[in-house]
């Protein structure tokens, strides 16, 4: 069984503003897109986590629970606070975090790693296009 590999990116522009979430799920041969827009008053913070948690659900959609994960995103700060190297001060991020957390339950391997932006250039697109197709 092949790894999973995930993309994802969130942003809002205005930060708080309009927010999207994207990702790419890599499975093998096949590749997955996913966006959504998030609302008009989230932060980048929020809507990073909230493109993890879509992109977690659609992984179980797609019948990939039970497979080893290897989720990449250029937000260090979500990197290293799911990972659990660094505190979560905020109530709202509490809460995607746990809402991660309860996601990869059904993973039994997992780890998140930290990439430049560069490397995150289609989930960053979505993000976009998400936002952009809600007219915000």
């Amino acid at each position: 069984m092949s790894k999973v590999i995930i993309y994802t990116d969130g942003g809002a522009r205005g930060n708080p503003g309009p927010a999207g979430a994207g990702a790419v799920l890599i499975n093998g041969d096949k590749t997955f897109e996913l966006k959504k827009y998030l609302g008009e008053r989230q932060t980048n913070n929020w809507a990073e986590y909230e493109a993890v948690a879509l992109a977690l659900a659609e992984a179980k959609e797609k019948g990939l629970a039970g497979r080893e994960l290897e989720v990449r995103m250029d937000s260090q700060l979500v990197v290293e606070q799911l990972s659990g190297n660094w505190k979560i001060k905020e109530a709202n991020l509490k809460l995607q975090a746990e809402k991660v957390r309860k996601l990869l339950k059904d993973f039994p391997s997992y780890k998140f790693l930290y990439v430049p932006r560069a490397q995150n250039k289609e989930a960053d697109r979505l993000v976009n296009e998400a936002i952009d197709e809600a007219g915000a």
